[in-house]
């Protein structure tokens, strides 16, 4: 039984009401977020209880899905429909790296048994582009599309090399140390110039530890970090020398291939 009275349904659009539209777009989208590798069907029950939506809302906005082909019926629920698939394909093949990338990616992840990623900066955030998986059964698992803060985390000291005073500020007020955290970040990110590579511990995700180096454009500037990581344990201060000595050679070799992505800068 629905929880809500459809008479009084404080979610339906009124007419002439400016932003309902917005609101029915977003609320589509909750949907299609709900669908991933892990949930392939959603429930029209799963949608309710998801979004807080009454259910003839619901069921108004999947047969609007439908009609679009973005979702389609299936015994269970709901799935991925033609036109999602669509917009998936030209997705990736506009996101996924160069082949050669992904090779040296995947050798240095057989090579040092550790998830590697490449890394670019979106406003304040850092956009994981690829990753290759650790062969361990524990290991540090970022899906491609995933959104991290640019206040922490190893890639991010890399990707803040010479960002404007702005930028950092920006970034700092976004964290929980607040707008005062920018000469903290731009010390790090000098640091990490200086030193090659940066390492983190513990900054974003508990128990996982990072070392992170540039891969540069034509012109030496950065346009990406090349990281490797996983749980803490694996990485005494040996190994991490050794990592960022490893990952500094295929850095360069991904460089030297003319590395390019949608969301990378030119430079």
């Amino acid at each position: 039984m629905d929880d809500r009275n459809p008479g009084t349904d404080g979610d339906r659009e009124q007419p002439g009401a400016g932003n309902g539209g917005v609101r029915s777009v977003r609320r589509a989208l909750d949907i299609l977020n709900l669908l991933g590798e892990d949930r392939p069907v959603v429930t029209l029950r799963e949608i309710i209880d998801a979004t807080g939506l009454a259910k003839t809302t619901v069921l108004r906005l999947v047969q609007t899905l439908e009609e679009s082909g973005l979702l389609w019926s299936h015994p269970l629920g709901y799935t991925a429909g033609p036109g999602l698939w669509r917009w998936a394909y030209l997705a990736r093949s506009q996101w996924e790296v160069p082949r050669e990338t992904r090779k040296v990616m995947r050798d240095l992840a057989d090579r040092l048994g550790e998830t590697v990623n490449i890394f670019v900066a979106r406003d304040t955030q850092r956009v994981c582009v690829a990753h290759e998986e650790s062969p361990h059964p524990l290991r540090h698992v970022v899906d491609v599309g995933d959104e991290q803060p640019l206040w922490a985390g190893a890639s991010s000291k890399i990707l803040l090399r010479g960002a404007s005073d702005t930028l950092l500020r920006r970034v700092a007020a976004a964290s929980p140390h607040g707008e005062s955290y920018a000469e903290r970040l731009r010390a790090r990110a000098e640091e990490a110039a200086q030193r090659g590579y940066a390492v983190s511990s513990s900054e974003w995700d508990e128990g996982l530890t990072a070392v992170a180096v540039p891969v540069t454009g034509r012109s030496g500037g950065v346009i990406a970090s090349l990281s490797v990581s996983g749980p803490s344990h694996r990485f005494p201060y040996e190994a991490v020398e050794h990592f960022a000595t490893d990952l500094a050679d295929a850095a360069s070799l991904i460089s030297a291939q003319g590395f390019s992505h949608p969301l990378s800068p030119t430079r």
